[in-house]
């Protein structure tokens, strides 16, 4: 290899050279089991996407509603960007996802089950465009988090234990 080559990135290796991660719903993954996920767009006025670019958001306490065969997502923190003044954007204020209809009969409309709820697990620019991991979730219980805690750590000690031999 020549100087000016250089090695691929991990990220051309798993086909996603196209995609930024702006901010993970980190908790989303301790208090909810995720059943499945969808790829949605997101409506932003011009001074939100100055925000997202910079990489300040909060996606702690969001949570998504189907509502007139639309999905939304409330409580999705972006704040105000400094040099838009007059021209700025509510912070915590309701955002349309983009979705098909098909795919909002099929994966929204699951959400209305007992128990499950629409959250952001993730929230990220791909190809230019501002995207959402929308995830089909359901709550665990204290006992849960607790197990689930316990297998992940076992996991961990099984990896550094085959990684040192």
């Amino acid at each position: 290899m020549s100087a000016k080559q250089s090695k691929p990135k991990e990220r051309e290796k798993t086909g996603d050279e196209n995609e930024r991660l702006i901010a993970q719903n980190r908790r989303a993954r301790h208090e909810y089991e995720v059943i499945d996920t969808i790829e949605c767009g997101i409506v932003l006025v011009g001074s939100e996407v100055k925000t997202l670019r910079n990489g300040k958001v909060t996606l702690d306490e969001a949570y998504g509603s189907v509502n007139r065969g639309e999905v939304w997502l409330h409580n999705c923190d972006i704040p105000e960007y400094t040099q838009a003044n007059q021209f700025n954007h509510e912070t915590k204020r309701k955002r349309k996802l983009l979705l098909h209809r098909r795919e909002i009969e099929k994966f929204a409309s699951r959400a209305f089950e007992k128990g499950l709820t629409l959250v952001p697990l993730k929230l990220y620019f791909k190809r230019g465009k501002a995207k959402v991991l929308l995830g089909i979730c359901k709550g665990r219980q204290l006992h849960d988090k607790r197990e689930k805690m316990k297998k992940d750590t076992m996991n961990r000690d099984i990896q550094r234990a085959m990684r040192r031999d």
